[in-house]
């Protein structure tokens, strides 16, 4: 009667174990997002295109004088980067050219950041990048900035 009991005990757990392995081989895998869908989201998620052409989100730093450096932006954090606009809060670094630009400083300005206006980018038509940035002084600024600036983005 032992023998039996243990036989019927180990078939169940057999059983039970097929059961289970099968059930599970059964349930389809999931399956990775779709390339279409990845572009889709590419297409309506606008980038900032930088100095030398290349697609970012919420950088952490970025160029704003790109022939010279004397104007930066940096330690970038993002609110928000949606389909519109995006805004971060951040430092401009500008360097005052004085006595000219070699031999100037560069000075800290706390901003806000805000980029809108998408638009195709020339380089690649189906993805958006933001066209304007405006810079939103929150305290100091370079004598010969206004409390807020506005400047158009490259494509």
């Amino acid at each position: 009667m032992r023998h039996t009991t243990r036989t019927a005990v180990m078939l169940c757990a057999a059983l039970g174990l097929t059961a289970a392995v099968g059930s599970a081989s059964a349930v389809p895998a999931a399956s990775p997002p779709s390339a279409r869908a990845a572009a889709v989201r590419q297409a309506t998620t606008p980038v900032l295109v930088d100095c030398l052409w290349h697609a970012k989100v919420r950088p952490g730093d970025f160029i704003l004088a790109c022939g010279d450096g004397n104007s930066r932006l940096v330690s970038l954090h993002w609110d928000s980067w949606g389909a519109n606009s995006a805004r971060a809060t951040g430092v401009n670094v500008v360097n005052d050219c004085d006595p000219y630009c070699a031999a100037g400083a560069f000075h800290p300005y706390a901003v806000v950041v805000k980029l809108d206006r998408p638009q195709p980018w020339k380089k690649n038509p189906q993805v958006q990048h933001y066209s304007r940035i405006t810079l939103t002084y929150l305290g100091d600024r370079p004598e010969q900035f206004g409390r807020v600036v506005t400047y158009p983005l490259w494509n």
